[in-house]
């Protein structure tokens, strides 16, 4: 477990590379399991930066369909590291034949664990246990990540794991000290929104995330403030993958100043500039409180 905003985002690049040391055609030799195609696009860009110079073919399952034809077994294997989302890669392993071998799979690497291992419609468990019997190796290496330890994962480790080694870095389940965290009180549903408003006119240093607990609450802050005139967008699960990608890119680069999200993007992506976290519904556990906060590297107000 990595404290979320702990400067985590090369925590299992840098071994995974240093473990192979160098390129060689013998197929995908690690895998990269993300929940969410954000967290996987940026764990590849990160892959990238830390493979120049050394060569490694990194590959992302951006789209199943063309991804069948071209890691299929006619491939020449001049392949090393695969990230992807769960679902796109069981698409692929349930092809008759398999679209992608991962017999050759030395690094198996499941980023937000807790997460993938949630039971229900949210979690990943059978994909992953799917997933497990795919990397076939004699000698593949498990790690599982994330910046809030489950009993769930651990137990699961407990049981399915050989030489079991457990790393923390900081405290267990709490939130990362460099984060300023206030709480204010508005008084009623309609307080959020005068008090959001009253933080935008009073000036503040952007870029800022605020978070939401559904689509539906999303759509209707976004309204509200694009009325404002403010530099707004909103992401979730119902907007199209090059929608979101779009809306990212910009807020990245400075051109959206306040993105509005659900849970989408408080899982492990990376945002170095934010200044701001704005919980405007209140998380409903601390895990999910912690993810969100992770994104701000100064404060963190919450309404």
């Amino acid at each position: 477990c990595a404290s979320r905003g702990s400067e985590n985002a090369s925590v299992f690049p840098d071994p995974v590379g240093a473990h192979l040391q160098q390129p060689a055609n013998l197929g995908f030799r690690a895998l990269i399991i993300s929940p969410t195609r954000e967290l996987a696009s940026q764990t590849y860009r990160e892959l990238l930066r830390l493979s120049e110079g050394v060569g490694f073919r990194v590959h992302i399952i951006d789209k199943a369909s063309l991804a069948a034809k071209k890691y299929g077994p006619q491939s020449n294997k001049k392949y090393d590291i695969l990230v992807s989302t769960p679902n796109r890669l069981i698409y692929l392993l349930k092809q008759d034949p398999p679209a992608v071998d991962l017999s050759s799979v030395e690094w198996l690497v499941v980023d937000e664990s807790d997460k993938l291992f949630e039971g229900g419609k949210t979690g990943f468990r059978e994909q992953l246990a799917t997933v497990f019997l795919a990397c076939s190796g004699a000698k593949v290496r498990r790690a599982f990540f994330s910046a809030t330890c489950t009993s769930e994962v651990e137990q699961w480790c407990r049981l399915n794991l050989d030489n079991l080694v457990s790393v923390n870095i900081g405290h267990r389940n709490t939130a990362v000290e460099t984060v300023e965290q206030e709480l204010l009180f508005v008084g009623t549903e309609n307080g959020k929104l005068v008090a959001v408003r009253d933080i935008v006119k009073k000036g503040f240093l952007p870029p800022m995330l605020v978070f939401v607990q559904s689509i539906e609450r999303a759509r209707e802050l976004f309204h509200e403030l694009v009325y404002e005139g403010i530099n707004v967008d909103v992401i979730h699960a119902e907007r199209t993958q090059q929608q979101r990608d779009n809306v990212v890119s910009s807020f990245r680069s400075g051109k959206i100043w306040v993105l509005i999200c659900t849970a989408l993007l408080a899982r492990g992506i990376d945002f170095k500039g934010v200044n701001l976290v704005l919980n405007y519904d209140f998380p409903t556990s601390s895990v999910e409180y912690i993810h969100r906060i992770g994104s701000s590297r100064k404060q963190t107000a919450v309404l």
